[in-house]
């Protein structure tokens, strides 16, 4: 890799490599953009390839999270940190005591969660050598299982999506086919069947299936059968790529709209549903209730405030679907689109105070 190159080309700040001889660790943190506030970013710990493959994915997960707390509305810019080992086997007390220093070492340029591969309970060690991690044990005053908020959002989202489909955000009598029924999938089949909508659902995990078949009158089917269901939404809540061309020739949704990351395969495939006419809500802006919810910590966490902000999610869709109408581009463009326009509009801002400093210096 030309390190500085790609750091240049997609306007990285910094890129720290950590390592600790006695524990093992061997962390990197990519920090993207602190525009809009310090960088806040999950910790994920894996198996790399190698070394190149872990920059890499500890680059791209960084500028993902910039686009995604800008779009939330959140104060805070992007940036990501990969542990490089087995989360089962090569996690110690040591190995994240060490990570904890280091992020204190940054002074709040970078702020850790969880994420793929470390838990609660690391965080609560990283917590012990810095303040600067979210996620920890709701004994420390944190906000606990993000799930239940994050289903919650991707509810609203869905209304606001389904709003801009069918001309009205109710979702009584619409039938939506969600595929996936986790722990956040499940929640959200809990506000779906309380507002009367009917669910069809599928996962590889039967148990989970037949708990939300037994609990909201949900009708199974196959994993593979869940693309083709006659249906009003489509809700990707499993598997990223879901969205790709095998799947899209046998959509009938109107509307897709779920939890699941990356869920477009390709971008040519966002395109394609925007020129079917399927009102898209793009996946970073719709599940954004998680890093919402995490980032009130910030503040002393307030259950009652965290919700309020991830109902916001509502008029980021509709945010979002005003940009793909003004200027005639799909969803997921509109979506970092309007991540692009508040970082640059803070960028002006900021400038502008800079200036004006400059000149009030200047003439005393």
């Amino acid at each position: 890799m030309e390190l500085f190159r790609y750091m240049e080309q997609y306007d990285y700040e910094q890129l720290v490599f950590c390592q600790d001889k006695e524990s093992g660790l061997k962390a990197i943190i990519a920090i993207h953009d602190t525009t809009l506030g310090p960088a806040l970013g999950g910790t994920r710990m894996w198996t790399y390839e190698n070394e190149e493959a872990a920059i890499e994915d500890a680059l791209r997960l960084a500028r993902g999270m910039t686009y995604k707390n800008a779009a939330a509305g959140l104060n805070l810019g992007g940036g990501k940190t990969v542990i490089i080992g087995d989360p089962r086997k090569d996690k110690n007390e040591e190995m994240f005591r060490a990570f904890g220093r280091y992020i204190q070492g940054l002074n709040g340029r970078y702020i850790t969660a969880e994420d793929v591969g470390t838990t609660v309970e690391d965080m609560d060690i990283i917590h012990d050598e810095t303040d600067y991690v979210t996620g920890i044990s709701p004994a420390f005053g944190s906000s606990g299982n993000p799930s239940p908020v994050t289903a919650y959002g991707v509810y609203k989202g869905m209304k606001a999506a389904a709003k801009e489909a069918f001309g009205t955000d109710s979702l009584e009598g619409k039938t939506i086919a969600v595929q996936g029924v986790g722990n956040v999938a499940y929640n959200l089949c809990r506000h779906l069947h309380e507002e009367g909508a009917n669910l069809i659902v599928t996962d590889i995990n039967k148990e989970a299936v037949e708990r939300a078949v037994a609990d909201f009158g949900a009708r199974a089917v196959d994993p593979d059968d869940i693309y083709s269901q006659d249906c009003d939404i489509y809700a990707p809540c499993a598997l990223g790529a879901t969205i790709n061309d095998d799947t899209i020739p046998q959509l009938k949704a109107k509307v897709i709209a779920g939890a699941a990351n990356n869920q477009l395969k390709e971008t040519r495939h966002g395109d394609q549903i925007h020129n079917m006419g399927i009102v898209y809500a793009p996946d970073y802006v719709i599940n954004a209730g998680g890093v919402i919810n995490v980032a009130d910590e910030l503040y002393g966490y307030n259950s009652e405030r965290a919700l309020k902000k991830v109902e916001g999610i509502y008029g980021n869709i509709e945010r979002v679907l005003d940009i793909s109408k003004r200027d005639g581009i799909p969803t997921y463009l509109a979506a970092d689109r309007l991540a692009e326009e508040r970082i640059e509009r803070m960028r002006r801002s900021r400038s502008q105070f800079l200036q004006n400093g400059h000149h009030i210096l200047s003439r005393r």
